[in-house]
């Protein structure tokens, strides 16, 4: 089910129009929440964080895209959590990116969080410094949002994108850690062992 504000209008496709002052609640499924909320017409930052919020915080999550002008409507009459938009809490604060705010106000301590992080900060802030692949990382969320439908569609096809940068920071990590045994193998011993190290190691 796919959710959409249009003139301050919810729309839940294919068909059905709500007014947004009613409740969604009976929309859902039992023990679904419809609780975060963020700027539409995204980009990394608001594909980002929707994809570390189910992988991470809330596999339930539910998310409603608006005008900014909408998101404090949307907080206090849904009780929906609001992300990466100005003045909330989980927005850009300190020079980080809202991607890295959530990771510190969930304490998550993952290691390769932390790395892919640097990349999103990149892509969102064009701090290209920090992490080169930001670039390119920008460059794909710019073109997706103006080939898919709607911000749903390119949310969802963008974990995609996002799950495999987590296992190229995490490659990145294991290649550090193993270096002097990587150093001994032929290309095709290392490819084995970090593709098992991969699907079997939490690096801590």
């Amino acid at each position: 089910m796919h959710l959409n504000v249009v003139n301050g209008v919810l729309v839940i496709k294919p068909s059905i129009r709500v007014n947004l002052n009613q409740s969604y609640n009976h929309y859902f499924k039992k023990g679904e929440n419809l609780k975060w909320v963020t700027r539409e017409f995204v980009h990394v930052d608001r594909t980002a964080c929707p994809w570390l919020i189910k992988k991470f915080i809330d596999p339930r999550a539910a998310f409603i895209f608006v005008p900014p002008e909408k998101i404090e409507e949307v907080v206090k009459m849904q009780g929906a959590t609001p992300f990466d938009a100005p003045r909330v809490k989980l927005g850009h604060r300190n020079e980080k990116c809202s991607f890295e705010t959530i990771i510190e106000e969930y304490n998550l301590k993952d290691p390769v969080l932390h790395e892919l992080a640097k990349i999103v900060h990149s892509g969102d802030t064009r701090d290209t410094a920090l992490a080169p692949e930001g670039i390119g990382l920008s460059a794909i969320m710019t073109g997706a949002r103006f080939n898919l439908e709607d911000d749903f569609e390119a949310v969802q096809k963008a974990a995609y994108v996002y799950d495999a940068l987590y296992s190229y920071c995490k490659l990145k990590l294991l290649r550090e850690k193993y270096k002097s045994e990587l150093e001994k193998m032929n290309q095709k011993q290392q490819n084995e062992f970090l593709k098992r190290k991969l699907h079997e190691e939490t690096i801590s």
